[in-house]
């Protein structure tokens, strides 16, 4: 025992061992999880960056190129997928090195340092990197021509001027081969902010030149017509995913299969169009509810917040109910008579004093008022709030007499009543088979729409944990 006790501590002390002259601490990876482990958890974990093409909350709704495509992804393996949102570089890679994540979905440039580290998918796209910098004062009144004569045509001429770039991008990779190349001197400041971030500071005069992509050319050039984006720094680029350099070729062989076939269709060429092309994306992007920027969800933030903090919700979960609801819109009845933002029947809100269909302010009221009445409902009997959030949105969107012969329901067969997936929830899709609600433990009958009422909680969860990302 004692001779595996200094075994032991020997294997310790090599892993976090300080080497005395870089002071560089060693730590132990996560198990790498390919696409065995992926499928068996039901989820993929792929880090992106949040910002105008790659992801981004829109009108309450996910948004993005990379999100998109990572969404389908997802769903052709048919397991959840975990959105990390990254926009620094290095912390992007080394949660996938760590094995924190599955799959980085940055749009990185392949390169030969960069295999090293890690393995790249099939090209998603091709690229070439641009200068970007303002046009010349009165540039609207002058010809092309002479626009020209004042901006950086040649990339020599970046010789003695200060470009900014993001930290640990290709964008400086670039800058540092040009000076080895030509023997001239640029300064090249890296800094924490992505390629868009930095063409808005070009934009507002703050710096002199930065670089981006040229598939994000037009979008900036829409927002930005002051900026020029006519020369290209670098020859044409793979753009492409990755994955970690250890662990089978499984999910890169899926991968690479998926994405061959995909963008071939004409599903990938509408959402190519869609973020790169026409002026949709830079509509989006300067929308008072582009959520990424402004942190606004929707015109009725400040209301649901005010009802939210009344019950101890975090606002922005039940925003994430009332877009399932209503999709945001006021003035929205359904067939059965419920009204506006949360769909609240005229009845429920006369039982708290309220006309729901008088104001925004007495709609949301209304609504958290009832959430607060199915916390007490299920409060003794759900103990952990994380999952009784679960039972009150399930009751929320088919009453809770439904959930709480659920409830009973799992408690007879074995399973765990205080646990809403795969043990309560398994119970309520049961609701629509006679041998279950016909069992006398069952008070309210018959519910067809178990499905989809899970479906519902799901997507609301899901869409939380995107609202989430808003700063």
């Amino acid at each position: 025992m004692r001779k595996f006790i200094s075994f032991l501590f020997i294997i310790v002390l090599s892993v976090i061992s300080c080497d005395k002259e870089n002071r560089r601490v060693y730590s132990v990876s996560l198990p790498h999880r390919d696409l065995d482990a992926i499928l068996a958890d039901g989820k993929i974990k792929a880090v992106t960056n949040i910002n105008q093409t790659s992801y981004f909350i829109y009108k309450g709704e996910p948004m993005g190129f990379h999100f998109e495509l990572l969404k389908r992804f997802a769903d052709h393996l048919d397991v959840e997928l975990e959105i990390i949102p990254r926009n620094d570089i290095d912390d992007a890679m080394k949660l996938l090195q760590d094995g924190e994540a599955d799959l980085l979905a940055i749009g990185l440039s392949i390169s030969a340092n960069r295999k090293e580290m890690m393995r790249f998918t099939e090209p998603i796209m091709q690229s070439t990197e641009m200068l970007v910098q303002r046009k010349p004062n009165g540039w609207s009144k002058m010809t092309a021509e002479d626009i020209g004569k004042k901006l950086v045509r040649n990339q020599l001429d970046l010789a003695g001027r200060t470009v900014y770039v993001q930290k640990g991008s290709s964008y400086a990779q670039r800058l540092y081969s040009l000076e080895r190349e030509s023997g001239i001197d640029i300064g090249i400041i890296e800094v924490p902010f992505d390629a868009e971030e930095l063409a808005r500071q070009v934009a507002r005069g703050e710096i002199e030149f930065t670089i981006c992509d040229d598939y994000m050319s037009n979008l900036i050039g829409s927002l930005y017509s002051e900026l020029d984006l006519g020369t290209a720094v670098s020859l044409p680029q793979d753009i492409a995913w990755s994955v970690r350099k250890d662990g089978t070729n499984a999910l890169m062989d899926e991968l690479n299969d998926w994405l061959i076939k995909f963008k071939a269709t004409r599903e990938y060429a509408m959402i190519e169009k869609k973020y790169f092309k026409g002026a949709r994306s830079a509509s989006m992007a300067s929308s008072e509810f582009f959520a990424t920027e402004t942190g606004k969800v929707s015109p009725y933030d400040d209301i649901i917040r005010h009802y939210s903090d009344s019950i101890g919700w975090d606002w922005r979960l039940v925003a994430a109910l009332i877009y399932q609801e209503s999709g945001f819109n006021p003035s929205i009845t359904s067939p059965r008579g419920a009204y506006g933002l949360m769909q609240v029947m005229p009845e429920t809100g006369k039982h708290f004093g309220l006309d729901v269909t008088r104001s925004v302010d007495n709609n949301i009221y209304a609504g958290v008022r009832y959430l607060r009445l199915l916390n007490t409902i299920f409060d003794d009997k759900v103990p952990n709030p994380d999952e009784r959030i679960k039972f009150i949105l399930a009751s929320y969107n088919a009453g809770h007499g439904h959930i709480l012969d659920a409830i009973k329901l799992a408690e007879k067969n074995g399973l765990d009543p205080g646990i809403w997936d795969n043990n309560v929830a398994l119970c309520l899709e049961r609701k629509s088979d006679p041998v279950y609600y016909d069992d006398p433990v069952v008070k309210n009958g018959r519910l067809r729409e178990g499905v989809e009422v899970n479906a519902y909680v799901s997507d609301i969860l899901e869409r939380y944990e995107h609202y989430k990302n808003i700063k």
